[in-house]
């Protein structure tokens, strides 16, 4: 919770909270409620799901009061409209070429999240890809910008990459699920305002 709430405090305008198990940042719906209660009124919160069934995600997104859902697995564009809430669609990126895939969901998600590809990893790789391609892949939608950040690169990579938002976790992490406040304030006072 003092992650949570330090990070509101210095600027976050969003949280996630991952509910997918197998993840080591794995949160359980009862925490997750509990710091959602005490988070500022702007500081909007995101639910993080991999290829979970659509009702179960549904009824926790009510429970836990979920502003946004963002998805990692390989749930199709229908889904994603099925779900009656604002989406968020993970894409892991490669090359070029990996861009492709977002023109599908142009209709059925209000952003697109472009995290690292790496062979068996759905995410938090903690690794950078190239930044150039977040920029191109704006013709699709609002991107927000992971893989990779840290407080040493995040004023570099919204230069290159101008995305809407970035998603940070290893990059700002003392152990996975576990913030290290020293580089938490590094991330927000590299970012000098953008964030």
């Amino acid at each position: 919770m003092p992650d949570a709430l330090l990070a509101a405090q210095l600027g976050a305008h969003a949280l996630g909270f991952i509910f997918h198990p197998k993840s080591p940042r794995y949160v359980a719906p009862d925490a997750a409620r509990a710091i959602i209660a005490l988070l500022p009124p702007f500081v909007l919160s995101v639910g993080v799901f991999v290829d979970e069934e659509a009702q179960a995600v549904q009824d926790l997104a009510a429970r836990v009061g979920l502003d946004w859902l963002q998805l990692h697995g390989s749930e199709p564009p229908d889904y994603c409209r099925s779900l009656g809430r604002r989406v968020i669609k993970g894409f892991r990126i490669k090359d070029e070429a990996s861009l492709a895939a977002l023109a599908p969901y142009q209709e059925a998600c209000q952003a697109f999240l472009l995290d690292t590809y790496k062979k068996d990893r759905i995410g938090g790789t903690g690794e950078a890809f190239d930044w150039h391609l977040a920029r191109e892949a704006q013709k699709y939608g609002p991107i927000i910008l992971a893989g990779g950040l840290t407080p040493a690169n995040v004023a570099r990579a919204v230069d290159v990459a101008q995305p809407q938002a970035v998603d940070v976790a290893s990059g700002v992490e003392a152990a996975p699920g576990k913030k290290d406040p020293e580089k938490l304030k590094r991330f927000f006072a590299a970012l000098g305002g953008r964030g």
